[in-house]
């Protein structure tokens, strides 16, 4: 072993490390002075959690101010889906879904406190990102921002009615609003806008629809989830995950859908390896994509890793952001 090169390694992992540690320190001011945890008491509060995805799908220095935006977002989307899950009304989600669409502060005014509070984090955060986009790209990317996050709360919305109504989807039907309600969409919007990259025109086109290769990652990433949360879910009460829905709608056992989801997980990454080599978008946001199913594969592999956190999850946080690699005396 070369122990020059092994210092040096040890010495680079140290270094990162302390760029990440920044980061978080960042992003954790940032998530304090929202105040959602404080009050929306009812919310996780995942921060860590959230800057460990970001981590997982960029990790090199020079994608800081990704990690950054990514953190946020992933914090945001945790909040407002446990405002869809276990907190809002009927009543008040159908206001919220509303006041989204619209985009516009006066459509606060019917919301509950908390919601409004919840609503003014998500608009000033979209702000803020179309504006230091808008100056240092020159792109203007609110329209873009906007309608990834409408589309995630009213897929939640679709769920807050099948759960409070009773309603079992077909497997189809589940799967066509889930790879939306997985907030991969949301996410993979805001980091095409976050990478270091050159932005192209074309690309927006692709962005707006949704293309093929964003789509196969969403899926990739609702199965991983349902497989790893689906009993748990089942048992706190949540809307049918896509297990049940198709045990549901064909009859079979638990064994032969969970089967079956592994079987269509598989099949999607094939087709997602092979969206790759026609893809218009750089190398730099396919990875970012693919990485991103990556993720949910490693952070659903032992249980639902982002809301409860096993100690194979915490010993990864440990060793990548807090704890740095000893160095020796005899090293230096």
């Amino acid at each position: 072993m070369n122990a020059t090169l092994l210092h040096f390694a040890k010495l680079d992992f140290n270094f990162v490390q302390a760029i990440y540690q920044d980061e978080l320190k960042y992003t954790s001011r940032w998530w304090k002075k929202t105040s959602l945890i404080e009050k929306l008491s009812f919310s996780r509060d995942r921060l860590m959690e959230s800057f460990i995805w970001t981590v997982g799908t960029n990790f090199k220095p020079d994608f800081g101010y990704f990690r950054k935006v990514m953190t946020k977002i992933n914090s945001l989307v945790t909040t407002i889906d446990d405002v869809y899950d276990i907190y809002g009304t009927m009543e008040e989600l159908k206001l919220f879904t509303e006041a989204i669409d619209r985009w516009d502060l006066n459509a606060m005014d019917n919301l509950p406190h908390y919601m409004k509070i919840c609503f003014l984090a998500l608009y000033n955060f979209v702000n803020d990102t179309a504006f230091e986009t808008l100056q240092q790209k020159g792109y203007y990317i609110t329209p873009y921002l906007k309608k990834a996050w409408t589309e995630l709360c009213k897929s939640y919305y679709i769920e807050a009615k099948w759960y409070h109504s009773g309603y079992t989807p077909s497997f189809q039907e589940y799967i066509e609003n889930a790879w939306i309600s997985i907030s991969a969409p949301v996410v993979l919007i805001h980091a095409y806008f976050s990478i270091p990259h050159s932005l192209k025109k074309e690309d927006l086109v692709y962005l707006k629809e949704y293309a093929s290769i964003i789509r196969l990652s969403a899926v990739i990433s609702r199965l991983a989830n349902d497989l790893a949360t689906y009993k748990r879910e089942k048992e706190i009460g949540d809307v049918p995950k896509s297990i049940q829905c198709y045990m549901n709608e064909n009859g079979t056992s638990e064994a032969e859908a969970y089967e079956y989801m592994k079987f269509i997980m598989y099949t999607t990454w094939k087709k997602m390896n092979k969206e790759t080599s026609n893809s218009p978008f750089s190398r730099s946001f396919i990875d970012t994509v693919i990485n991103l199913a990556r993720m949910a594969l490693c952070m659903y592999q032992h249980g639902d890793g982002h809301t409860i956190q096993d100690l194979e999850i915490k010993n990864h946080i440990l060793s990548l952001i807090i704890q740095p690699i000893p160095i020796m005396c005899a090293e230096k």
